[in-house]
C-alpha cells in the first residue's frame, strides 16, 4: 500500500483506502455481520441480499419453506419489493421500523412490514404510490386475518403487477470474498460504470415505452381536433366574417400545427406538455369564435373539461366523486354538467391499459404531461385526490418537467438511492396511515 500512497497524492489515497475497506466489509458475508448486528441492522443486511427477512423469533410462524416460496415469487417478478417479517418489540420500534428499515437498505422500493400481529406497506412514489400500497396491505390483511403467509403472498402478488423497477442481484459472496484488494478498486469503478449506465438504460425504455403510449392518446386529441376544423362553416372570406373572427380562426389553424409538429419531434413524454397546452389554446380559441358569430357573450377562459379535454373549455364546476372516493368540485363542460345533474354519469375520457380501458387519472403517471398541458400545475393536484395518478402528485412538483415523474430523484424502481427517499411515505406502525384498513393501515389490530 505504500507504493500506491507515492503515486496518488495524501486526499486521494485516503478516499481509496476508505472506499476499499468499505467495500472489504461489505463482501465479508453476512456470518461476520449477523454476529455484530441485531434487530432493524440485521433485517436490512439481509433484506439487500434476498429481499426477504424473517427475524428468527418468528420463524414458528413463518417457516423457511413459505419463507422461500415468498422469495422465489418476488424473484419471479423481479420487482423490487422487500419483505419483512419481525415481532413487535425494542429492537423494531413500532414509529421508525419503516424509515429505517427503508434508510438502512438504500434501494427505491416497496417495503412490506409484518410486526408482531399487525402488518403494513410502505412505499418510494418511483417505485408504487404509498396510498397504493397501502390499499394493497389493507386488502391483504382482511382477506387473511392472522395468516402471515396467506397475507405476504397475497400482497406481493397485488402489488407485483403495479410496482415499478426491478429486482436486487443477490450476487455470489463467496466468490466475491477472495478477489484481491487492488481488483476491488477496479471492480468498485466499473460497477459504479454499470450501475449508471443500467440506470440510465432502464430510464430510457421507460421513457420510451411511457411516449408511446402518450403518443397514441395524444394523436386521437389532435385528430379530433382537427375534426373539429373540418366540420367549422367558417370561410374567412365572407361577408359576414370580421376581424377579429379571422384572428380567432387563425388562432386555432396555428394551435393544430403547432400541436402536430410538437408531436412529431417529441423525444421523452415531457415533451408532449406544450401539445396539449397547444390543443386547450386552440379550442378555446374556436369557443371564442363560435361564441363572437352568434353574437353571444365571449367565453370566460377555464381549464378544459375534466372528463375529457376533447370537450372544449369547462364552463362550470360541478360535484363529483371517483368511485370510492370523496366529492370535490371539478371544472366540466356543458355536456357533462347536464348529466351529472341529471344523476347520469359524466362522458369519462379512458385510455388503454394492461388492465383494460381505464379513466386516464387511473392510468398510470405517464399521462402526467399530457394532463398537465391540459390543466397547469396548480388544479389538478387537489382534483385527482384518492386516484392512482392524485396520489403520486404533490402540488408544485406534479408537472416538473425535468425530472419527469419519478419524484426528483432521477431513479426509479430498483435504484440505489441510500436515505435520500421521501421520508414522509413511511410512516410507523404508530401512525394512523392513510386509511382505515383494520390491521392494513391503521394497525388496529385484526
Amino acid at each position: 500500500m505504500r507504493t500506491i500512497s507515492r503515486r496518488i497524492p495524501g486526499i486521494a489515497a485516503a478516499a481509496l483506502l476508505a472506499a476499499l475497506l468499505g467495500l472489504l466489509l461489505v463482501f465479508a458475508g453476512p456470518a461476520s455481520v449477523a454476529s455484530a448486528a441485531s434487530g432493524v441492522d440485521q433485517a436490512a443486511s439481509a433484506l439487500k441480499q434476498g429481499q426477504v427477512y424473517v427475524d428468527p423469533a418468528m420463524t414458528g410462524r413463518f417457516s423457511e419453506a413459505q419463507t422461500a416460496a415468498l422469495t422465489q415469487q418476488i424473484e419471479r417478478a423481479d420487482k423490487p419489493i422487500f419483505v419483512a417479517v419481525v415481532p413487535a418489540d425494542d429492537t423494531y420500534p413500532a414509529g421508525t421500523v419503516a424509515q429505517d428499515l427503508r434508510t438502512k437498505v438504500g434501494i427505491v422500493g416497496v417495503y412490506a412490514i409484518w410486526r408482531g400481529e399487525q402488518f403494513k406497506a410502505f412505499a418510494d412514489r418511483q417505485a408504487l404510490a404509498p396510498a397504493t400500497a397501502d390499499r394493497i396491505a389493507g386488502a391483504a390483511a382482511r382477506s387473511h386475518p392472522g395468516d402471515i403467509a396467506g397475507t405476504l403472498d397475497d400482497f406481493v402478488d397485488q402489488a407485483k403487477s403495479q410496482t415499478r423497477g426491478h429486482g436486487v442481484d443477490s450476487g455470489g459472496v463467496s466468490t466475491a470474498a477472495i478477489v484481491v484488494p487492488i481488483a476491488l478498486l477496479g471492480l468498485a469503478g466499473a460497477g459504479t460504470f454499470l450501475l449508471l449506465r443500467r440506470s440510465k438504460r432502464r430510464r430510457l425504455a421507460r421513457e420510451q415505452a411511457e411516449l408511446a403510449q402518450l403518443r397514441t392518446v395524444v394523436d386521437e386529441d389532435i385528430t379530433a381536433f382537427g375534426e373539429e376544423l373540418d366540420r367549422l362553416e367558417f370561410t374567412p372570406g365572407a361577408p359576414d366574417a370580421d376581424d377579429v373572427q379571422r384572428a380567432d380562426y387563425t388562432h386555432a389553424l396555428d394551435a393544430y400545427e403547432n400541436a402536430k409538429r410538437t408531436m412529431d419531434a417529441a423525444k421523452r413524454p415531457e415533451d408532449v406538455r406544450p401539445v396539449t397546452e397547444a390543443l386547450a389554446d386552440g379550442r378555446f380559441a374556436l369557443a371564442t369564435l363560435a361564441a363572437r358569430r352568434e353574437h353571444r357573450a365571449l367565453p370566460e377562459r377555464r381549464v378544459p373539461c375534466f372528463f375529457d379535454p376533447r370537450h372544449g373549455p369547462s364552463v362550470q364546476d360541478a360535484d363529483w366523486a371517483p368511485a370510492g372516493g370523496a366529492a370535490r368540485s371539478v371544472p366540466v363542460c356543458a355536456a357533462d354538467a347536464a348529466r351529472l345533474a341529471d344523476g347520469r354519469d359524466p362522458d369519462i375520457r379512458t385510455v388503454r391499459t394492461d388492465h383494460g380501458d381505464q379513466p386516464y387519472w387511473n392510468a398510470g403517471p405517464a399521462y402526467s404531461p399530457w394532463a398537465g398541458g391540459y390543466f397547469g400545475s396548480g388544479i389538478l393536484p387537489g382534483l385527482l385526490v384518492g386516484t392512482m395518478l392524485g396520489s403520486m402528485m404533490s402540488p408544485g412538483t406534479a408537472w416538473a418537467a425535468s425530472d419527469g415523474f419519478d419524484g426528483g430523484n432521477g431513479v426509479e424502481g430498483g435504484d440505489y438511492s441510500g436515505g435520500d427517499f421521501n421520508s414522509s411515505d413511511f410512516g410507523g406502525f404508530g401512525d394512523s396511515g392513510g386509511g382505515d384498513f383494520g390491521g392494513g393501515g391503521d394497525f388496529g389490530g385484526f
